[in-house]
């Protein structure tokens, strides 16, 4: 298996910027791809970002593209997320997940084999 801890979290004002990481141990040699999610309260979890292990391929939500940069650190086994122009509803807990898939499928939370335990997102405005 595959362990996750996540980091970075906090409180900002709009507008303003904070990075995420997630540091994996375990079996990393096993991850395919490694992506972000997010859950408002009330609210279902939501992808945000993914990034394939090897290729280093990302795909964004529409509602980050262009404002959030995922990236990896094989060597360091972390994913970062970097959040720029941040919004109040980017308000949420995130989440870092590993798919340990050979094959990689959709974006959906049942699509990812591990979980960290989450990181506080608060943006003020």
């Amino acid at each position: 298996q595959v362990q996750l801890v996540e980091s970075g979290g906090g409180l900002v004002q709009a507008g303003g910027s904070l990075r995420l990481s997630c540091a994996a141990s375990g079996r990393t040699f096993s991850i395919a791809r490694m992506a972000w999610f997010r859950q408002a309260p009330g609210k279902e979890r939501e992808f945000v970002s993914q990034i394939t292990w090897r290729g280093g391929n990302t795909y964004y939500a529409d509602s980050v593209k262009g404002r959030f940069t995922i990236s990896r650190d094989n060597a360091k086994n972390t994913v970062y997320l970097q959040m720029n122009s941040l919004k109040s509803e980017d308000t949420a807990v995130y989440y870092c997940a590993a798919d340990l898939s050979p094959y990689i499928l959709g974006q959906k939370p049942s699509d990812f084999d591990s979980w960290g335990q989450g990181t506080q997102v608060t943006v003020s405005s």
